[in-house]
């Protein structure tokens, strides 16, 4: 069986990794190309910092954020990053794919909505509604 060898405009982690940040950045769309030239926010320098030092060390301790709009850089790829989405974290593990998007794109703030019974007030005819 054929392994299949997932790359990212025709580079694979490891040349993406050996690549200048001025050759990456051509590698990227134009909005995730601004907002890394404008400068990273000391929320997202923190985080940085933190997934290089883990990814050194080998820490296997769980990495939390509230920077949705931090842009997915070669660097963090194999690493899970637990996203804020308002209510819990969620986490994302990072591929190859991903690189270029957002943080936030992956971690979805709306869930779908499951009614069980009828709520407070509700007449006592709502509680024989047929469930098909």
């Amino acid at each position: 069986m054929v392994e299949k060898i997932t790359t990212f405009y025709g580079f694979t982690i490891e040349q993406l990794n050996n690549l200048g940040q001025d050759e990456i950045l051509k590698l990227l769309p134009s909005r995730a190309r601004r907002s890394i030239v404008r400068g990273y926010t000391e929320q997202e320098k923190k985080l940085v910092e933190k997934i290089k030092n883990f990814k050194q060390n080998n820490i296997n301790k769980k990495i939390k954020t509230h920077c949705r709009e931090m842009v997915i850089l070669p660097f963090m790829v194999g690493s899970t990053i637990h996203v804020h989405t308002g209510k819990v974290f969620q986490p994302v593990t990072i591929t190859l794919t991903m690189i270029g998007k957002r943080l936030g794109d992956f971690a979805l703030t709306r869930t779908r909505v499951r009614h069980s019974a009828p709520g407070v007030g509700a007449t006592k005819s709502s509680m024989f509604v047929p469930i098909k």
